[in-house]
């Protein structure tokens, strides 16, 4: 342990970019380890920093990359969906889950897709492939976002941040499609798949349970994802829950029940906006999702500060992390000066 600390403190003083920082080795290990004040200064830099890295306009950014990514993503999953299901079961299914609005529309198109089963194919390869730049464009803004939050430059290569998105993109792709496939197999639908499997009413009444806290764990996962690989940040090895993780999911679940309460009781975006109410209400809740994905990496960040700060770096010092990478720093500097 002395010994990587050695190493990494000379590989920061022989790169002029890299920040001075205390040795690895005066720093707190754990987050526990910071202290009540510790942890008391954390909260208030993520509320202030919540301005300064102006938070609520990368939010929008993102809304706006999140929506992009969204239709190819539905149509990939209705193409699967109208290979692997017959037109009863399809039907059920989206009985089950879709409103009653969107309903027979979405029946009407998985029913043209079984129709032409080799155009469902190609359709869901296009739509694959569509679905993956689309939403590895929300990736990219993620990692600028994430970049801002930290406040790092961008030094990684084109080269090393392509394969990153598009590797981030794939797996919280995944993540989101088992995601939607545990919300799709409740109620009825799981009924009808329990009797075809012989599992009792006790097995289905369980599943119903313990989905939800699955869900939990999954969109968990995806955020400690996001938050690790994104910023141009070393900050430890991948953890499978962060606190910050912790925070966004809670803060998610607030901002989702509370938005949802909102509607029921006091907004009436269909009488406001007519037909594009239900469009108009998906995106503040988007807008405001968010935000709570970007509050908890703003407070991961800032357990990092936290850190340097107890090891006796200056609290206004930035960056406070060491950087993964500096070579498109040094390559845009070199060319100033040539």
């Amino acid at each position: 342990m002395a010994l990587r600390s050695k190493r990494k403190n000379e590989r920061l003083a022989d790169d002029p970019l890299q920040p001075d920082l205390p040795p690895e080795q005066e720093m707190p290990d754990k987050p526990t380890e910071l202290g009540g004040r510790g942890w008391f200064g954390t909260l208030k830099r993520t509320v202030r920093e919540f301005q300064d890295d102006n938070l609520s306009d990368w939010a929008a950014a993102l809304t706006y990359y999140g929506v992009l990514s969204i239709f190819p993503g539905i149509i990939v999953l209705l193409s699967v969906f109208s290979l692997v299901s017959d037109e009863n079961t399809a039907d059920r299914a989206v009985d089950e889950v879709a409103p009653d609005r969107y309903a027979n529309t979405i029946k009407s198109f998985i029913d043209d897709l079984q129709g032409a089963q080799s155009s469902a194919g190609a359709i869901a390869i296009v739509g694959i492939l569509g679905a993956l730049w689309s939403a590895s464009g929300y990736v990219g803004a993620f990692m600028r976002a994430s970049n801002a939050i930290y406040d790092v430059p961008e030094g990684r290569p084109i080269w090393k941040t392509i394969p990153t998105r598009l590797a981030v993109t794939i797996a919280t792709g995944v993540l989101l499609a088992i995601s939607a496939f545990i919300v799709v197999f409740t109620g009825g639908v799981a009924e009808r798949v329990g009797d075809l499997v012989g599992l009792g009413k006790g097995a289905v009444v369980t599943w119903d349970i313990l989905k939800w806290p699955v869900l939990v764990a999954l969109v968990s996962l995806m955020f400690a994802l996001l938050y690790w690989a994104s910023p141009n940040a070393k900050h430890g090895s991948f953890r499978w829950v962060s606190p910050g993780g912790v925070l966004a999911v809670f803060l998610w679940i607030v901002v989702s029940a509370g938005f949802a309460f909102y509607l029921a009781n006091f907004a009436n975006y269909n009488k406001t906006y007519g037909t594009l109410g239900g469009v108009i209400a998906f995106l503040v809740w988007l807008y405001v999702s968010n935000i709570a994905v970007l509050l908890g990496a703003e407070f991961d960040a800032e357990l990092e500060r936290g850190r340097a700060i107890e090891a006796g770096h200056p609290d206004d010092e930035e960056p406070f992390v060491e950087l993964r990478d500096t070579r498109k720093v040094k390559k845009g500097r070199d060319q100033d000066l040539s």
